[in-house]
């Protein structure tokens, strides 16, 4: 009973249940629309480069463009920046859906609108990030806000690709991107009703370049940030591409169609799904820490037994413990980084965040496409498995440190959630003498 109620507590913030209900139905069809999108290169072109290719375009704008967002988060009110986001999303997700509804459809539309979203999720992402500590108030509530936001995002991902399959063998691919679209408004409408007190704004406002200069710099001073994004970074350069290679693994492996493909990609959800429930029932962020590098090596090693499965139903199991694994680890690494950092470098540092968590994958994407079309899939998926799991074991070896070094800031979390006197908080930590 008291892992139930631990469960869902950010609940009992207004802004925060408006926010996850709009979004949670908005994501549902983002993942319908990436699933179809996936199915309609393949089918148009038969390319493993290509999916690479559009992969490549949605989330190489991130490697860029995230850390001036970052800078823009923290200057700038996060809502209109969220609600401007959103718009200029919808609005892509239709531009796709005339497209593919018409039939004039295109190899370079599909490119194009996938650098344009990309775009706007650069400035999405680091906002969307910075603004849940505005909704839930208070500290010790924010891991389990984003272990709910994880559970949202996965449970969209599950829901998603089963919708996207039987959508595409019934309609067409088309439909998908309309859904999309329309989906939109509930979290326009969610972000409108969302009431949420004015940030102090910093009368004295550097240039944005040495206000990105000193964001970096905080975050690559600061040990257990600069790891965790680094651990980051790894897994989405070498495990991320399993996600772009799916559709090859349902056709030509598995020898199936788009339902196929959508209950690859469910099971994956369903993991995650499960690894967000088990940590938004956690007390505090507390001992997450130690989970990350245990967490990435289930991961790892499920991809690699994924590669070499010719049977759906162990594929769908491997599936499920590398989405469980790949969910606690970036969960945690979110909660962590984010219960550490400092309010007025917030979003600054999450737009490294997004640039180590999602910038890195499109040349990750990209390499993987190119490997696949020159070793097959097994292979590129095995050689990537192994990268992930030596990063792991050297986050493991420096494990000891980071959780030392992070000690007083558990500590102050633990002591307010009691009610006693907090320990003082260390907002940059750092390392124990020797």
């Amino acid at each position: 009973m008291k892992r139930l109620k631990l469960l869902g507590r950010a609940f009992k913030y207004r802004n925060y249940r408006l926010f996850f209900s709009g979004q949670g139905i908005s994501l549902i069809g983002t993942w319908t629309q990436q699933v179809a999108l996936s199915w309609l290169i393949y089918r148009l072109t038969g390319s493993a480069l290509l999916l690479g290719v559009v992969a490549f375009a949605t989330q190489i704008p991130t490697s860029f463009v995230a850390p001036f967002a970052g800078v823009i988060a923290d200057r700038l009110d996060r809502k209109k920046l969220l609600l401007g986001t959103q718009v200029l999303s919808m609005v892509q997700a239709l531009v796709l859906a005339a497209l593919v509804l018409t039939g004039t459809i295109l190899t370079w539309h599909i490119v194009a609108l996938s650098l344009f979203i990309g775009i706007i999720n650069s400035f999405d992402m680091p906002a969307r990030q910075a603004f849940v500590i505005q909704m839930v108030e208070k500290k010790e509530d924010l891991g389990n806000a984003i272990a709910l936001n994880s559970a949202m995002f996965n449970g969209a991902r599950f829901i998603g690709p089963t919708v996207a399959g039987v959508l595409v063998s019934a309609f067409g691919e088309g439909i998908c991107f309309l859904l999309n679209g329309i989906s939109y408004v509930a979290v326009l409408i969610a972000l409108a009703a969302i009431r949420v007190a004015p940030r102090k704004e910093n009368s004295r406002k550097a240039p944005i370049l040495q206000e990105m200069r000193e964001g970096g710099s905080y975050a690559f001073h600061n040990l257990p940030i600069l790891s965790i994004l680094l651990l980051l970074a790894t897994f989405s350069l070498a495990a991320s591409p399993y996600m772009v290679l799916m559709p090859i693994v349902a056709k030509d492996i598995l020898h199936g169609d788009a339902h196929t493909f959508g209950f690859l990609m469910s099971s994956t959800g369903v993991g995650a799904v499960t690894a967000t429930i088990y940590l938004a029932s956690q007390k505090n962020a507390s001992g997450l820490l130690k989970l990350i590098p245990l967490a990435s090596g289930v991961c790892a090693a499920s991809i690699a037994a994924f590669a070499f499965s010719w049977d759906i139903r162990l594929s769908m199991a491997f599936l499920f413990t590398a989405g469980f694994g790949m969910m606690v680890q970036i969960a945690s690494s979110n909660t962590i980084i984010q219960t550490i950092v400092d309010e007025d470098k917030r979003g600054r540092v999450m737009g490294l965040y997004a640039v180590f968590f999602l910038g890195t994958m499109p040349l990750g994407n990209l390499i993987a496409g190119a490997l696949a079309a020159k070793i097959g899939v097994q292979r590129t998926l095995l050689l990537g498995a192994v990268v992930c799991i030596m990063g792991a074991s050297l986050f493991a070896a420096r494990l000891r440190r980071l959780v030392c070094m992070l000690r007083p800031v558990f500590s102050k979390i633990e002591a307010i959630e009691a009610g006693a006197e907090p320990v003082p908080e260390v907002a940059n930590p750092a390392p124990p003498k020797k």
